[in-house]
């Protein structure tokens, strides 16, 4: 009886393998697929923020170039009147008309050695 079976054949049924293996690999392609969608729709998002903050920055640029403008007119404006304030011809009218100083005479001037 021992060689009667020995002698069957063996079956081994592997149909339930195979539906696994196909709804791992739809499964497997999905998860692939959404995150390369993912990477793609981040990728965008990045490229948009960039271009957003490009434009900001320009913005930016453009206000302060504006500004450094005006500032360096009023420098120029400013030391225009600073030259005007302390010009000898100015003072010297000041120092008659409000202080009533008189240029000196001649024995008034007295040099030291």
């Amino acid at each position: 009886m021992a060689a009667a079976v020995s002698a069957q054949p063996r079956r081994i049924i592997s149909a339930p393998r195979q539906r696994v293996e196909r709804s791992g690999g739809k499964r497997r392609r999905l998860v692939v697929g959404a995150l390369l969608g993912l990477g793609l729709i981040g990728t965008v998002l990045f490229h948009v923020w960039v271009r957003l903050q490009v434009v900001r920055m320009g913005y930016v640029l453009s206000t302060t170039s504006k500004l450094q403008t005006r500032l360096e007119q009023e420098n120029r404006e400013l030391k225009v009147e600073l030259a005007t304030m302390t010009s000898p011809d100015r003072l010297a009218t000041l120092a008659r008309q409000r202080l009533g100083l008189v240029q000196p005479e001649k024995g008034q001037v007295v040099v030291l050695p």
